[in-house]
């Protein structure tokens, strides 16, 4: 199979986007904002969104599943308080979970967490159960700034977060971590602000022993790990000045990389540097670049042809296309087999 870990609903229906708007506008009078059951979007509806853009293009390219989760651009933790993210979180989870029912065979749900800045994480365990016992997610998107841009929270490795290990150790499930729209004008949002967060999560983790208190705790660290793989003969050597263990031991057997990179030599790289065990097949496709490459004529975002293209063997791209996924995201594993897959 061609499992592909890093789906967004970027094409939901605009009477989202509306509902949306209706909630920021309505911020300092929430009892005169909209109600989640006054958002009317029917089966037909996401039917349409879905088999004319991301369906058309997985079948186009040959995936077969996409792990999918609500838009990250559209999170924005920043703007309310905790009950506006409450409130928005499960209304975009529930659209995912519906995308899921009708295209059971295509996609398999991860969720959004209603963060907010300064809010104790725990708040959010709540909605991650519901997505995980009710909905059948098989992962999480963790926002490890939820102030967008301004990096108001502690550091992944801080134990205000260990609620939501614990919660995911309890789980067996993998968190990708993943920022929201920047609303700080030094930093674009997908050219800048998530590479950053990406970068910056690597390091707060390799500075810190949070493996050690949480052994089987898992992050995948998006679009190919933003600066890692590039400089990690520099993450080698702070981390040995820091009298860390070697990063294969330290962070390895926890920190694992997508491949939503979009050029040849960047997968390239990335898969020459980086275990094959850590890498795992992803395209973000109908994402942050949805156009053509005009140096060779396809999506920037079809990261399949990257790969089939790498100087890897078939085994391990079996493992890239589908084995990791099934190691790092096990309950997804439970769901194919449960289908006899």
């Amino acid at each position: 199979m061609i499992i592909d870990i890093h789906g967004h609903y970027t094409t939901a229906p605009k009477a989202l986007e509306d509902w949306r708007k209706r909630q920021i506008d309505n911020l300092a009078t929430p009892e005169l904002g909209p109600k989640p059951s006054e958002l009317k979007i029917s089966d037909d509806e996401l039917r349409d969104t879905i088999e004319s853009n991301q369906l058309r293009l997985m079948k186009q390219r040959g995936s077969d599943l996409t792990i999918f989760s609500p838009r990250a651009s559209f999170m924005a933790h920043h703007i309310g308080d905790f009950n506006t993210s409450s409130t928005w979180a499960a209304i975009c989870n529930e659209l995912c979970y519906r995308v899921s029912q009708l295209f059971p065979d295509n996609f398999i749900g991860a969720a959004m967490l209603p963060q907010s800045p300064g809010v104790d994480p725990a708040t959010s365990i709540p909605e991650l159960e519901r997505c995980i016992q009710d909905y059948g997610f098989v992962g999480i998107n963790l926002n490890p700034d939820p102030s967008g841009g301004h990096w108001t929270s502690p550091p992944l490795s801080d134990r205000q977060w260990y609620p939501i290990y614990e919660k995911m150790v309890e789980y067996d499930i993998p968190a990708m971590v993943h920022v929201s729209t920047s609303c700080n004008c030094a930093f674009h949002t997908t050219g800048a602000h998530y590479l950053n967060a990406d970068t910056t999560a690597f390091m707060q983790c390799l500075t810190s022993d949070l493996f050690t208190d949480f052994p089987t705790l898992r992050f995948v660290i998006p679009h190919g790990g933003g600066a890692v793989p590039y400089h990690w003969g520099r993450f080698r050597g702070l981390a040995q000045e820091m009298k860390k263990p070697l990063l294969k031991d330290h962070l390895l057997n926890n920190i694992f990389f997508d491949t939503c990179v979009y050029h040849q030599p960047g997968i390239d790289l990335l898969t020459k540097v980086i275990p094959v065990d850590n890498v795992l097949f992803a395209s973000e496709m109908i994402g942050a670049v949805r156009g053509i490459d005009p140096e060779t004529g396809h999506y920037y975002d079809d990261t399949k042809r990257y790969i089939e293209a790498a100087a890897l063997t078939d085994a391990e791209r079996k493992q890239i296309f589908e084995g990791n996924a099934r190691r790092v995201y096990p309950r997804l594993d439970a769901a194919l087999k449960a289908k006899g897959l």
